[in-house]
């Protein structure tokens, strides 16, 4: 289910994302807020498992309860609390299975099972491929080529996947463009609009003529002398141009201004300009291209201009005109254009669309997979029951309610099912006894199911992050003994 939530301002959000439901809440307990501030942590981690981790966390705390009113020390607590982390974090290796990044029907498996609880989850497969395709075309290796050492994956998606909201149409009009695409017409109605293999040049100065830095007072005695300027700045301007043009360039983008005179003469050498350009846009044209972004007119070489563009267009979109440099041979950065009804419905789906490409990502990153549908939680706790025997003193109480705690994910998604719960849990736990298995729920059918067969597979870097975040903020707050407030009463 969805939730809706008023933001201070009047506006509002619909959404069922556990961090953007947070994000918006006005809380002043400060306990609360730390556990906010949780979610937060995990979403600039791995950008899944933000809901998972408070439940977690909140569970962890409740379990604590009855061993402080037992008079057991939080110390003790916090100690069988970081024993029992280190367990699970060998039992989730020793589960985990690892899976071929290039492989994308198995990607796609995964990254549905992060769709399937999101509002998008009516069109699960096409999300899916959004998400992978657009993933898969910004990663790159930097250094150690050929499998050498010392090299490393590079997977930028906040900076070089760019998503593109236009309401309007439907979601299944939403695509992955070969390229890039902004919000830009051309700086005059007579450049054109559609070039097939064009020359790129990317540039962050302005083409005008140069004002002084402060208020600059020029006295003219002769009307020549004004003459004179005025032909100065124009020839400064024409130069500038001499030297673009010098490089026969099809499209000029820049990230400052184009005065009408440049315009004039790039018009006048078809050469079509593009003007206050966003340096991230910059950046990803850059990358889509191949080009180089110049400084200087008069520093521009050969190589400088970026010639991987297959077809550049300009288009009208709603009200609004897009320009659309497509069919990159080698786009390492690239747009997801998303339609929809509304606005609101567009942010929710940009919302599940950023959890997927995160998701994507910490496979490329990490590629190992835990089974999802609470079989990974069980199959902790059971073994943290097991290992408990062996640990002594009063820390094997807290060391076994870790593993009662994490039982609370296959209970919530038995819950979230309207099946009989305790009839379900006593089903999972007794698979589970018998030894290492991928046994879990069915979200939709709410009957216990092997999840290889279901296909329902976790990235490991977010169900490891998810335990160890929500047990390490329970021990934060386990160690707090008093609240003291900085603030003056109010009198």
């Amino acid at each position: 289910m969805l939730k809706m939530l008023l933001d201070p301002m009047g506006g509002i959000v619909i959404t069922n994302d556990g961090h953007c439901i947070l994000r918006e809440v006005d809380v002043s307990h400060p306990a609360a807020k730390s556990m906010i501030e949780l979610s937060r942590a995990q979403d600039e981690e791995v950008g899944d498992g933000t809901t998972s981790v408070i439940i977690l966390a909140g569970e962890m705390l409740a379990q604590a309860e009855p061993f402080i009113h037992r008079n057991i020390h939080p110390t003790q607590i916090v100690a069988g609390y970081s024993k029992a982390l280190q367990e699970a974090l060998k039992v989730c290796n020793a589960l985990a299975k690892p899976i071929d990044v290039n492989d994308k029907q198995a990607l796609s498996q995964i990254v549905s099972a992060c769709v399937g609880t999101k509002f998008s989850s009516r069109w699960g497969p096409f999300m899916v491929d959004l998400a992978v395709d657009s993933v898969l075309k910004v990663v790159r290796q930097v250094g150690g080529e050929g499998g050498a050492e010392g090299g490393y994956k590079e997977c930028d998606v906040k900076r070089y996947v760019r998503v593109e909201k236009i309401p309007g149409g439907e979601l299944g009009d939403s695509k992955v463009i070969d390229g890039v695409m902004f919000n830009k017409d051309v700086t005059h109605s007579k450049m054109r609009r559609r070039i097939e293999k064009p020359r790129i040049l990317l540039l962050d100065c302005p083409l005008e003529y140069k004002k002084g830095e402060s208020q600059t007072n020029v006295e003219v005695k002769q009307e020549e002398d004004w003459n004179t300027l005025l032909r100065m700045e124009e020839e400064f301007i024409e130069k500038m141009c001499a030297e673009i043009v010098a490089f026969r360039p099809d499209i000029v983008i820049t990230e400052k201004g184009v005065s009408d005179l440049a315009q004039h003469y790039l018009l006048k050498a078809g050469v079509t300009a593009f003007r206050r350009v966003r340096k991230s846009d910059n950046n990803r044209i850059a990358r889509a291209v191949g080009a180089v972004i110049v400084s200087r007119p008069d520093e521009i070489q050969e190589g400088d201009v970026g010639t991987g563009c297959g077809l550049f267009e300009v288009r009208k979109i709603g009200d609004e005109y897009f320009a659309f440099l497509e069919q990159c041979e080698q786009p390492q950065a690239c747009t997801v254009l998303l339609r929809g009804g509304s606005k609101d419905v567009l942010n929710e789906v940009e919302r599940n669309l950023q959890d997927a490409l995160q998701v994507v990502r910490n496979l490329v990153f990490e590629s190992k997979l835990l089974p999802g549908g609470g079989a990974t939680e069980m199959a902790v706790g059971q073994a943290l029951a097991r290992a408990s025997t062996e640990v002594e003193g009063v820390q094997q109480w807290p060391y076994k309610a870790v593993g009662e705690a994490l039982e609370v994910i296959p209970r919530t998604l038995a819950q979230n099912c309207g099946t009989n719960v305790l009839r379900i849990m006593t089903q999972l736990r007794a698979k589970h006894a018998q030894g290492p298995t991928t046994w879990g729920i069915d979200g939709e059918k709410g009957v216990l199911v092997p999840m290889e067969t279901l296909g329902v597979w976790e990235p490991y870097a977010v169900k490891v992050q998810t335990i160890k975040t929500a047990v390490e903020a329970a021990c934060m707050l386990l160690r707090i003994d008093d609240v003291v407030s900085g603030m003056k009463k109010k009198k």
